[in-house]
């Protein structure tokens, strides 16, 4: 009965770690982290916390999990990682958090898709310009042989493909 309880503790604590790192509830996730929620747990879905977090675009909640330890590289369930989920969304404030907390710039999903292949398929220019700064290859494929122009190509992001033709 008592180890019941306190595995429904445990539960609802991971279901509020959840939410407050998906809707950026610095407060709550910080809480649920001291209470003994894994910062490296992932959501029912496959969703680490940070990836929540960069996916949403907080960069509050994304230096707190980074801080406690989470592992800036870990992929979600489809092998994404978060740098590649703050590429996709186009938040370089993200991106400078998660670099910043130790991201590999290059780290590729398991796909082989880097992320500057998802800023540069989602047309999202700024994040490609953060990237190549900031060391991205534009000459790394993924599994299917494509670069991150072929893939600003492939999709019509045209600004994107502008930028990387001058990489």
């Amino acid at each position: 009965m008592f180890d019941d309880a306190v595995n429904e503790l445990s539960a609802s604590l991971g279901r509020l770690a959840v939410e407050a790192a998906r809707d950026g509830d610095l407060d709550t996730l910080v809480r649920a982290l001291s209470a003994g929620v894994p910062v490296d747990m992932t959501s029912p879905r496959g969703d680490p916390l940070l990836m929540l977090a960069c996916y949403y675009g907080h960069v509050a909640a994304v230096r707190a999990l980074l801080a406690r330890g989470a592992d800036p590289d870990k992929r979600d369930e489809r092998g994404q990682t978060p740098l590649a989920g703050a590429a996709f969304k186009g938040v370089v404030e993200v991106a400078e958090a998660l670099v910043e907390g130790g991201a590999s710039i290059n780290a590729a999903g398991a796909d082989g898709r880097t992320p500057l292949m998802m800023a540069a398929a989602f047309n999202r220019t700024e994040m490609v310009r953060w990237l190549l700064a900031h060391g991205a290859d534009p000459d790394l494929r993924d599994r299917a042989g494509l670069r991150a122009i072929d893939a600003a190509t492939t999709l019509g992001a045209r600004d994107a493909a502008a930028v990387l033709g001058g990489a």
